[in-house]
């Protein structure tokens, strides 16, 4: 673990397991903490590079305007900084809408794409229900912990929720290092309602495997079915009952998915 300058940022990564490297990236808010449960299963078949993007965790914070184009530099020039020519790149939300301009603008540093719980965006994006909407924006007077815990529907199954109040303790406690400062939030916030591929995605020509959760009220199911259609040849695998961090819930059956898949593409 460590940090490199990146584009003027420090940038904070760790690098776990040998073998050839897969580069995680993670998505709004969040940072390497919450890969919990890839990076030891990923781990014994790659060398997993992880690292918080910039106005997130250890990374720098910068007062600036953000963009998905300037977060796919920044992991180009890590990527770059690490010595890793190309590899392939997994990406979960935010952390999907980045490793889809890091293809498109850097596509000899992509081998293969793995794409979960992300879109698109623009205009043929399917956003999350006014009601769930709602309830998600109800922030007022609550403390980082108290909107997590209020949206814990948001991320995972309700049985899930209910018969596993260890993990779910577990994941609030995680979820609480390094929290993002309110203003770096904004600005990753920002970002994120500008994203826009879709009238580009026609240009991919890389392995693409896209997973989604089919309950996921974040970031909405049809999302991971426009970019199929839009990818060519891309897969597309459905976690029944899978919210937004279905990657966390069902990590044994994405981490097989993903692992069978990069071996197969590179």
């Amino acid at each position: 673990m460590g940090s490199v300058d990146v584009n003027g940022c420090s940038i904070y990564y760790e690098i776990h397991g040998q073998g050839d490297p897969l580069v995680l990236i993670m998505g709004l808010r969040r940072n390497v903490e919450w890969w919990y449960r890839q990076i030891p299963s990923l781990s014994r078949h790659f060398q997993v590079i992880a690292f918080d993007n910039r106005g997130a965790g250890r990374s720098d914070k910068p007062v600036m305007d953000y963009s998905m184009r300037l977060f796919a530099d920044d992991t180009a020039g890590l990527m770059d900084a690490l010595g890793v020519s190309n590899a392939p790149i997994l990406g979960v939300s935010m952390g999907g809408y980045i490793a889809q301009e890091l293809a498109l603008n850097h596509p000899a540093k992509v081998k293969s794409l793995v794409l979960g719980c992300t879109g698109c965006g623009g205009s043929r994006a399917v956003i999350m229900s006014p009601e769930r909407l709602k309830k998600f924006t109800a922030n007022k007077g609550l403390s980082p912990e108290q909107i997590l815990r209020k949206d814990m529907d948001i991320y995972f199954s309700d049985d899930y929720v209910l018969q596993h109040p260890e993990e779910i303790e577990e994941f609030v406690e995680i979820s609480m290092r390094y929290y993002q400062p309110a203003d770096a939030f904004f600005r990753q916030f920002d970002a994120c309602q500008r994203h826009d591929t879709g009238d580009r995605l026609s240009r991919l020509a890389v392995p693409t495997l896209i997973m989604t959760g089919d309950d996921d009220p974040l970031v909405p199911p049809e999302n991971s079915r426009i970019l199929k259609d839009l990818i060519a040849g891309a897969d597309l695998v459905v976690f029944p009952g899978g919210r937004h961090c279905f990657f966390i819930e069902q990590a044994d059956q994405f981490n097989h998915q993903a692992v069978e898949f990069i071996m197969e593409n590179g």
